[in-house]
C-alpha cells in the first residue's frame, strides 16, 4: 500500500526536516514551523489513524497576495504547517513514481534539474538557428487546473484509493479569505509542497505532445518556450498548441502575454539573450528594474537607518541575487550595478551630514584639501548630483565601501564564474 510508504518512519522524518528547513509562513491556524515537531509528538497517533482510515480533513489554505513586477497579483495559498508536512511526505513518495517518465525538457521543481539548465538549453537552440520563440503564458495556471483531469492522470499510476482520496481533499480544501472559507472547484494551491509535482504531472501531457511533434522546447513549471526557425512557423505552432492546451488540458492561454517573437525581445526565468549568432545569456531588463527597486527601498533617504545596517541588508539581498544571475555572460552589467549602488550610498551619507559645517569637517577628515572641502561642503547641487561628483567619487570610492563591508556584485560574479 502506498499509504504505508507515506507513513513510514524514514519518509516522515525526512518530510519533517524538509519543512523545518524551508521554514515559511503560518497557515490559518497560526502555528509556526518551530511548533510543528512538538505538535506532531503530542498528536501523531490520532493524526496517523485519521490518515489511514481516510477521515483526515486538510485545513483551508491562507490566501496571500504577492504583487507581480509587471502589475497584477500572484495568489498564493499557504497550507498549515501540519498540512505542509503531510503534503511533503506524499510528494516524496510520488516523485520517484512520476519523475522518471517526465520529459527531459521539463526543468521546474525536479531532482537534479534547475532553471539555469533550462536557460542554457534555450541558448543552445538559438545558437542552432532556432531564432524565433513561441512564449506561452498559461493564465493563472495554478488556479485553473481541472481537478478531474489531474486526478485521472494520477490514477493511472497510483492505485491506492486512500492516497487518491487524500490528494483530492487537498485540491478541494478551499481558501480562507477574511475569515470566510471559499470552496475550491479548480486549481492547485500555489504554496504547498505538493503543488509543483501536481503541476508537472498535468503539464507532462503538454511535454509529450510537443515531443511527438518534434519541437525544440524548454518548460519550467508553467513557463513554456518553443523554438522555431521562422515567424510563420511560430504563428502556426502557437495556434495549434493553444488549441491543444485549451481543449485537451482544459487550461487557458493568456493571449495578451503570449507571443511569437525574437528570443532577445522576451524574458525567460529572469534572463534574456543577445541577438548574436553565438548568443550570450543576459539579465532581462525587468529583472534589473526589480533589483533597482529593491535597492532603492533598502537605500531610501527617508528611512533613518544606520549605514552599517543598510550595508548588512544590502549584502544579504545582493549575495542571493548574484548567486542566481551569475549565469549571465555580461560582466559589465555587474560593474554598472556596483557603481550605481555605491552612488546610492554616497547620496545617503551626504544627506546624513546635513549642514555645510558637518560636510566640510567630514570631507577634511577624508583627506580632502580644506579649500575644496569648503567649496563642495557649501555646494547647493542636489544629493544625486553630488553623489557622482569627483570629490565624493574619490573619497568614498571602492576601497572605502569595501572597508565598510559592502560586497561587490562584480567580484562575487567573477568568483562564482570561476568555481
Amino acid at each position: 500500500m502506498l499509504m504505508d510508504k507515506i507513513l513510514s518512519r524514514e519518509n516522515l522524518i525526512e518530510a519533517l526536516k524538509r519543512v523545518e528547513r524551508n521554514k515559511g509562513s503560518h497557515g490559518i491556524d497560526g502555528m509556526s514551523v518551530k511548533s510543528l515537531r512538538r505538535h506532531l509528538y503530542e498528536n501523531w497517533d490520532t493524526l496517523r489513524q485519521s490518515l489511514r482510515d481516510g477521515t483526515y480533513e486538510p485545513s483551508p489554505v491562507r490566501r496571500v497576495e504577492i504583487p507581480k513586477p509587471n502589475g497584477g497579483i500572484r495568489l498564493l495559498g499557504i497550507p498549515t504547517v501540519t498540512d505542509r508536512f503531510i503534503q511533503q511526505a506524499i510528494a516524496q513518495v510520488l516523485t520517484p513514481i512520476f519523475d522518471p517518465s517526465f520529459s527531459e525538457h521539463s526543468y521546474g521543481f525536479r531532482p537534479n534539474k534547475r532553471g539555469h539548465d533550462a536557460v542554457r538549453k534555450a541558448r543552445g537552440y538559438i545558437k542552432e538557428g532556432y531564432r524565433w520563440v513561441i512564449d506561452i503564458d498559461l493564465e493563472k495556471f495554478f488556479d485553473k487546473v481541472n481537478h478531474d483531469k489531474l486526478m485521472g492522470i494520477i490514477a493511472n499510476k497510483v492505485k491506492d484509493r486512500m492516497v487518491l482520496k487524500l490528494i483530492r481533499k487537498y485540491l478541494q480544501a478551499g481558501v480562507m479569505i477574511n475569515g470566510v472559507v471559499h470552496e475550491s472547484e479548480e486549481g492547485t494551491p500555489q504554496g504547498g509542497p505538493l503543488s509543483p509535482l501536481l503541476s508537472n504531472i498535468l503539464l507532462d501531457k503538454l511535454d509529450k505532445e510537443l515531443e511527438s511533434r518534434g519541437h525544440k522546447f524548454v518548460r519550467y513549471a508553467d513557463d513554456c518556450n518553443i523554438y522555431v526557425k521562422s515567424k510563420k512557423a511560430g504563428e502556426r505552432v502557437m495556434t495549434s498548441i493553444t488549441e491543444y492546451i485549451e481543449k485537451k488540458l482544459k487550461l487557458k492561454v493568456n493571449r495578451g502575454k503570449s507571443a511569437v517573437d525574437r528570443p532577445w525581445k522576451r524574458k525567460f526565468l529572469g534572463f534574456s539573450f543577445t541577438s548574436q549568432k553565438n548568443p550570450k545569456v543576459r539579465i532581462a531588463n525587468e529583472s534589473i528594474k526589480r533589483l533597482k527597486n529593491k535597492i532603492r527601498e533598502l537605500t531610501s533617504r527617508s528611512k533613518p537607518i544606520p549605514i552599517e545596517m543598510r550595508i548588512k541588508q544590502l549584502n544579504q539581498y545582493l549575495v542571493g541575487w548574484c548567486g542566481y544571475f551569475a549565469l549571465a555572460d555580461t560582466p559589465s552589467r555587474f560593474k554598472e550595478l556596483d557603481e550605481w549602488i555605491r552612488r546610492r550610498l554616497r547620496m545617503i551619507l551626504w544627506k546624513e551630514w546635513k549642514n555645510p559645517k558637518t560636510r566640510v569637517r567630514k570631507l577634511i577628515s577624508l583627506k580632502v584639501n580644506p579649500n575644496k572641502a569648503f567649496e563642495w561642503g557649501n555646494s547647493r547641487k542636489k544629493y544625486w548630483r553630488i553623489a557622482c561628483s569627483p570629490i565624493l567619487h574619490k573619497t568614498l570610492g571602492n576601497s572605502y565601501w569595501s572597508s565598510q563591508g559592502l560586497k561587490s556584485l562584480y567580484q562575487r560574479y567573477e568568483f562564482l564564474r570561476q568555481t
